[in-house]
């Protein structure tokens, strides 16, 4: 049970480490150390550059989706684990 337990909790780590790097990347990654790069790149039908898109609306887009997978993922790993909580 310990070893199941101890398993459970690197896979959890493991989980919020990787989205915290997307979080990274994609919040001072796209929107700040890589914006020329990406200004290079418009959005086609706009005309908008790449770069200020991430920085105002794609990052916001990037973390729905962060949150959205990290919650259906965790449960996936409550489920395994059997420490799923119930939805009433």
């Amino acid at each position: 049970m310990e070893q199941q337990h101890a398993r459970y909790w690197r896979r959890v780590l493991r989980l919020t480490g990787v989205l915290l790097g997307v979080w990274f990347v994609a919040g001072l990654g796209a929107g700040v150390l890589f914006k020329e790069q990406l200004d290079a790149i418009t959005i086609p039908g706009t005309g908008f550059p790449l770069g200020f898109w991430m920085a105002q609306q794609g990052s916001i887009l990037v973390f729905v989706l962060i949150i959205w997978g990290y919650a259906r993922k965790m449960r996936a790993l409550d489920r395994d684990a059997g420490v799923e909580e119930d939805d009433q």
